[in-house]
């Protein structure tokens, strides 16, 4: 597969940027429909790395796709396509940077909860150890050094806010 070079951010003066996330951009189609997109941009521990991941957006939106696919008949969800053939002209003006990386969503309201298998004790995880003891509920033991693995992998999740804007 050629190289390709990393999508940072993108910008489409033709549609309106709702809200850009650590990782995925988020704009608004019409009424009825968002598109977002995944960018290269890596997000770990709570913030954003300079360096991006050549075609990591274009593996995230794959993933995306095929939990969608495996999972729709047991939880409905607002993914429409993400196939550019399938999506309005406005969209495939922009084929060439979208192409690999885009999902037609439906919108919907939020479900803001972030969840986690966590092998190592770092960033939010440390933060609420270093407060606490626990880290999302789950007692760990007194001791443990910032990045330490951890004995057995814990599942967290907690309720974050709602993004603005969308």
């Amino acid at each position: 597969m050629p190289s390709v070079a990393p999508v940072l951010e993108t910008t489409f003066t033709d549609l309106k940027l709702l809200r850009r996330g650590k990782v995925r951009d988020v704009y608004e189609v019409d009424d009825q429909r968002l598109l977002i997109v995944a960018t290269d941009r890596i997000s770990a521990f709570d913030s954003v790395s300079p360096t991006p991941i050549e075609r990591k957006g274009e593996v995230l939106t794959a993933l995306s796709r095929f939990w969608f696919a495996k999972l729709g008949h047991i939880v409905p969800h607002h993914l429409i396509t993400t196939e550019l053939d399938e999506m309005p002209d406005v969209v495939r003006a922009h084929a060439d940077e979208l192409r690999g990386r885009s999902m037609l969503v439906k919108r919907t309201e939020v479900f803001p909860v972030e969840c986690v298998v966590r092998g190592y004790l770092s960033g939010s995880g440390w933060k609420d150890y270093q407060r606490t003891g626990q880290v999302c509920g789950h007692q760990l033991p007194a001791g443990l050094r910032d990045s330490e693995k951890l004995a057995e992998s814990i599942f967290t999740r907690q309720q974050r806010p709602k993004p603005s804007n969308t």
